[in-house]
């Protein structure tokens, strides 16, 4: 499956508690399962005012409906066209 980067615009993000968190990956997880396996989350990086999350689809419309039923934003999503890290320089 393709991987898609997200980008939510979150103001204040970075003050929540890690019950809010909590309860955003509750609802999150939630609707997951009603998607799978169409969508999967793999993990998501919290700024002060942004989440970056990373997800395996089928499609960006599958990751877009995710964000809707879960009441998230979904300001970006890219399909991801590579991965680069500290081994790509090896070869």
């Amino acid at each position: 499956m393709p991987k898609y980067v997200i980008e939510r615009e979150i103001p204040g993000l970075g003050d929540a508690s890690a019950e809010d968190l909590r309860a955003v990956a509750q609802k999150s997880n939630a609707v997951l399962a009603e998607l799978a396996p169409q969508v999967q989350w793999v993990q998501s990086y919290a700024t002060q005012d942004k989440m970056y999350c990373i997800y395996v689809a089928d499609d960006a419309e599958s990751v877009r409906e995710h964000a809707r039923r879960g009441g998230f934003p979904a300001d970006s999503v890219a399909a991801v066209a590579a991965v680069v890290d500290p081994t790509t320089a090896e070869g």
